[in-house]
């Protein structure tokens, strides 16, 4: 919706306007639409606006780069240890006809979210066969200005499946603000009856307790916290993702933009909260700070490095 106002504007306009304007327009009608309210983008005080903030003010390099699956699976090896890593069984542009690895396994895209196929039968290998070279024919995230994802390398990975026979496996994301793990948000049903709560370092639950179901504290959730933070560093914001197989502490991924700040948060003071989270991590909100990070190299498509050689 927000996109289409944007395009209409564009068609009616005398004079071009520039892309910084336009990304900015397209950001806050987005945002406008989802929450009802403008975001406050130059001095955001919610954790929805500070995401917002990201998207428009941030010019990392080294935060773009954990859009980059492979990439941050390295870093993840040198900061948490290989054996809390998901191994990579196949790196590539195309996938084989037939499929060499044991059942079930993952097949993603490694420049984006929500594309996957769980392959448990011929029929679900079809299924990626068909998916995964759309995935590849263009960058995600450009159309909710997460330009951070153009950055990952357009390949395609594939991974043992973690999960249960029937379902996907319970996902545990820690916001780690400043080097600090100051919440775990658990998401259950994934795939079906998908529902999610928050949670601070005590497992005292931070979200409404409108949204039930078994939301057990993990045992392995002390390693969950250190892990995530030892991985974050000084970050003023990442979220680091992780499943609990059989005892064990998995990495997932990386996340920048949590819900790309669209979700909203009940209660509502949840978004506050973290976002005074934020606040307290960054660094001052000036002109000269944004002027002094650089835009990152693309990160080449074809060809990608093995797994040994690449370096954070």
């Amino acid at each position: 919706m927000a996109l289409s106002i944007a395009a209409a504007l564009a068609a009616v306009l005398p004079v071009p306007i520039p892309s910084a304007l336009w990304a900015r327009t397209r950001v806050t009608l987005t945002y406008f639409w989802r929450h009802g309210r403008l975001p406050r983008i130059n001095t955001p005080v919610r954790f929805t606006e500070w995401v917002q903030w990201r998207k428009l003010r941030d010019r990392d390099h080294s935060l773009a780069m954990m859009t980059d699956k492979l990439f941050a699976k390295t870093c993840a090896i040198e900061t948490i240890g290989q054996d809390h890593v998901i191994p990579t069984l196949w790196q590539g542009d195309t996938l084989p006809r037939q499929a060499p690895w044991p059942r079930p396994f993952i097949v993603k895209a490694n420049h984006g979210c929500n594309q996957y196929v769980v392959v448990r039968n011929d029929a679900d290998w079809h299924t990626a066969l068909r998916r995964a070279p759309r995935w590849l024919q263009k960058p995600y995230g450009g159309w909710l200005d997460e330009w951070h994802y153009t950055h990952a390398r357009r390949v395609l990975l594939v991974e043992p499946f973690v999960g249960t026979v029937d379902g996907l496996p319970v996902d545990y994301k820690v916001y780690v603000f400043g080097g600090i793990a100051q919440c775990v948000q658990m998401h259950i049903g994934r795939g079906t009856d998908h529902r999610w709560a928050q949670f601070d370092r005590q497992w005292q639950r931070l979200s409404s307790n409108r949204v039930e179901g078994c939301f057990d504290r993990p045992v392995t959730l002390s390693g969950m916290l250190a892990a995530a933070e030892a991985f974050a560093g000084q970050r003023d914001f990442l979220r680091v993702d992780f499943y609990e197989v059989e005892g064990v502490m998995l990495f997932g991924e990386a996340c920048l933009f949590p819900g790309s700040g669209l979700d909203p948060f009940s209660p509502d003071s949840l978004d506050f909260e973290l976002g005074q989270h934020w606040r307290r991590s960054s660094t001052p909100l000036t002109a000269g700070a944004d002027a002094a990070r650089t835009r990152p190299k693309m990160l080449k498509r074809r060809h990608p490095k093995p797994l040994a050689d690449v370096r954070p």
